[in-house]
């Protein structure tokens, strides 16, 4: 057997688009038939997309969801480049490469039950994929905390579970979340209705400030999202005593750790070292990064 992590577990599918949906701001669903990708993905993997046969490299997008019964893997994405922009165009029936799972995902600690999921922007899709994990896992208690300068791309509905410490009127929330039972609330500064107006962050300190002590020992944070907000989510976590695991999002070219491109700076016990996003990432614990 391999001792090196990645070995074997990457898969190369001629995937068929299924379905395809565009939202407000150039915003996208896709979900492709890619069953090994499906059966072996991870909460915090992504995958390698051949966006259009006229460009070769690849395109990363995080995995929203996944079916492994029937095989479908989805992504959201946000047309925002050639490659994106091309990959809009493609249609249920096409076909498309996909390369993934790849990358180091999240890791649950049984002694850490409150967690609490934090997304922005396209860094929303882990934390669904997340949330659809821990749904499934008896004794978590996960909160979901979704930001956007954006219209989502969901209609949001008002929330039907009371979240203490939170202010009057911020009843926002995912209704995929919520219909699987897991509160989430939404937060944006465009003064979308029952959104908190602040940022991310600003949420969880009110929600983190009302629990109790005794509570606040089994709180973990997951996040995904821009640098600024992950860099503000590591300065919570180191605030209040929380551990905190954070998924990276860098350009890349290759997605298997041949090309260096996606480097980034760690701390480690030996001293300051440059990993790959990719393939040692994108999952680092919070406090290694140097922003």
């Amino acid at each position: 057997m391999s001792t090196k992590p990645h070995r074997n577990t990457i898969h190369v599918e001629d995937a068929e688009v299924l379905a395809h949906h565009a939202h407000e701001a150039d915003q996208y669903v896709l979900r492709v038939h890619a069953p090994r990708c499906a059966a072996s993905a991870e909460p915090g993997s992504f995958a390698h997309l051949n966006c259009d046969p006229q460009l070769p490299l690849r395109r990363p997008l995080s995995i929203m969801r996944t079916d492994p019964e029937a095989g479908w893997v989805e992504f959201l994405y946000k047309a925002v480049g050639r490659g994106t922009g091309l990959l809009a165009r493609r249609k249920p029936g096409e076909r498309l490469s996909v390369m993934g799972p790849i990358g180091t995902p999240f890791t649950l600690h049984p002694e850490r039950r409150r967690p609490v999921l934090i997304g922005g922007g396209v860094g929303i899709p882990p934390m669904v994929f997340l949330a659809d994990r821990l749904r499934r896992l008896p004794g978590y208690q996960p909160f979901a905390v979704l930001g956007s300068e954006v219209p989502f791309p969901f209609s949001a509905r008002p929330s039907q579970t009371l979240v203490p410490g939170l202010p009057d009127g911020v009843i926002a929330a995912m209704p995929l979340l919520e219909d699987w039972g897991i509160p989430s609330r939404l937060t944006s500064l465009q003064g979308y209705p029952g959104c908190h107006e602040g940022y991310v962050t600003d949420l969880v300190r009110l929600w983190l400030q009302a629990l109790p002590d005794s509570e606040r020992a089994g709180v973990e944070f997951f996040a995904c999202g821009p640098h600024p907000m992950l860099k503000a989510v590591t300065a919570l976590a180191a605030e209040f005593g929380v551990p905190a695991q954070i998924s990276l999002e860098e350009y890349m070219a290759c997605a298997v750790g041949g090309c260096a491109g996606c480097t980034v700076r760690i701390e480690t016990p030996e001293g300051p070292a440059m990993k790959r996003v990719c393939v040692d990432g994108p999952v680092f614990a919070a406090e290694t990064v140097v922003f």
